[in-house]
């Protein structure tokens, strides 16, 4: 009767969480509010969920704990980095670094060589500007008119823009910041970084595929282009694109080049000192938020140096502490996805997933293959690429271990096809975006994305097994 109650209770939970996912809307409240549930459920089985000696009360006590736990850790990379990302818009200078590096494409004439170029580019520049969705705005009134006079189609154009924010290996990503600290809790990890785990783990994997998808946006493109232009379905009427939303930058080469850095300075201090260790015995312990702040730091005096106003320098660093504010949304989101799977634990269910996947003999394999089309599912039907992986975040670890597996053969392909598959989806906010802008179809967007993305997901996830397995 337990094990009847446990997975009616589970499957109940994880189909509410998948239909919401779908609908739209606020997942961190739905985590919350099921995996409350969920507590509520393992205390009426019998099991002791809090010690706060009133059954009533526990469940919350596990929302207080997990508050406790994430707030001092990951919470707080991520609310710095949501500071130093907003202080970075707030000086111009993540302006200056779209406008450094786009530049150079307007000399380029040829349509196709543009598209494996911009498609990196964009990549690139998602270190800076992180969110797909403000990325693709950016793109479309800065690079968007300049591939069309190159003689780019619509939809080659749409579809790049499109794919431009995918898996670009940062140390400052809250995913990867997420899953390093929840992997460095064990012995085989201990000590685990976000720069060690992206550059050591996450970069053997992305870059390559990256550079495929690249190759393949190229091929892609262009056989869709001639196969529509020999149907007659390509129409390449004028568009209009909003430019007073282009960027436009002045002041003189020390400017550009000081503010064109420092978006990217955290980066490059942590690249310094992780190869800095690699090949000397110089270590330092340099640690995202460490380098964020020294960042913040530089770039306050570079500010008053180019201002000569300290009130105002000042007073624009509020900037940076409205930005921490604006990243809490996904400190709740990891807090509300460990009460979720707080409930799953305490019902029983993820005990009895290890234990049947310690009894089969093919989990090794297939775990990753199942998380990784449950994750293509959810993102295709939802539009959102990182929800569910937060939500997995706690359970990745106890799952590969129970599957005979090292957890980086399931955290790398889950975390990248999440990301890569955003761009599938014709409910995701950069399709619908793009094809606003472009005044498109977004299943029409959807056709020239699909296979670069898909064969980046093949192909990251065979080379996955290969490294990790």
């Amino acid at each position: 009767m337990e094990n009847l109650i446990m997975y009616v209770a589970a499957i109940i939970a994880v189909g509410l969480v998948v239909y919401m996912l779908i609908k739209k809307a606020d997942i961190k409240i739905t985590l919350f509010g099921v995996g409350l549930a969920l507590l509520y459920v393992a205390i009426l089985m019998g099991n002791t969920v809090g010690k706060t000696g009133v059954a009533l009360l526990d469940p919350f006590q596990v929302v207080v704990d997990q508050f406790k736990s994430t707030l001092p850790a990951a919470g707080l990379i991520i609310l710095i980095l949501g500071g130093y990302s907003s202080y970075m818009s707030s000086i111009g200078a993540n302006d200056v670094t779209v406008h450094v590096l786009t530049k150079p494409l307007k000399g380029i004439k040829s349509a196709y060589i543009l598209v494996p170029i911009v498609f990196l580019l964009g990549n690139l520049l998602s270190l800076v500007i992180p969110s797909a969705s403000n990325l693709a705005i950016i793109l479309l009134a800065t690079l968007y008119p300049v591939l069309r006079k190159s003689g780019m189609s619509t939809l080659t154009a749409a579809a790049v823009i499109a794919t431009t924010a995918t898996v670009m290996p940062t140390p400052l990503g809250g995913d990867n910041v997420a899953i390093a600290l929840e992997l460095a809790k064990y012995p085989e990890f201990l000590g685990l970084t976000a720069t060690e785990y992206v550059f050591s783990y996450h970069a053997i994997v992305s870059i390559p595929t990256l550079f495929v998808m690249a190759i393949v946006h190229y091929f892609w493109q262009k056989f869709y282009d001639k196969k529509q232009i020999a149907n007659g379905t390509i129409r390449e009427e004028e568009i209009t694109v909003d430019s007073s939303k282009a960027i436009h930058v002045t002041g003189g080469a020390l400017y550009k080049t000081v503010y064109g850095i420092l978006p990217v300075f955290p980066i490059v201090l942590l690249l310094v000192f992780y190869f800095l260790g690699m090949f000397t015995d110089i270590k330092v312990n340099l640690t995202v938020e460490l380098a964020c702040l020294i960042s913040f730091v530089i770039a306050i005096a570079c500010e008053l140096i180019r201002k000569r106003n300290g009130k105002k320098v000042f007073e624009g660093t509020e900037a940076f502490f409205k930005g921490m504010a604006g990243a809490f949304g996904i400190v709740i989101l990891l807090v509300s996805a460990s009460v979720f799977v707080s409930g799953l634990k305490n019902i029983g269910l993820i005990s009895t997933l290890q234990t049947a996947m310690q009894t089969s003999s093919t989990s090794g394999f297939v775990l990753p293959l199942v998380l990784v089309l449950f994750t293509a599912l959810i993102v295709i039907l939802s539009g959102s690429g990182t929800a569910l992986f937060y939500a997995m975040v706690p359970l990745m670890y106890g799952l590969a271990q129970a599957a005979g597996i090292s957890a980086l053969a399931v955290t790398v392909p889950m975390g990248l096809a999440g990301n890569l598959l955003r761009a599938v989806s014709p409910v995701s906010a950069v399709v619908v975006i793009v094809a606003g802008a472009t005044k498109q179809n977004p299943m029409e967007i959807v056709k020239r994305t699909a296979i670069p993305m898909i064969v980046g997901v093949i192909f990251m996830f065979i080379l996955s097994m290969v490294v990790f397995l």
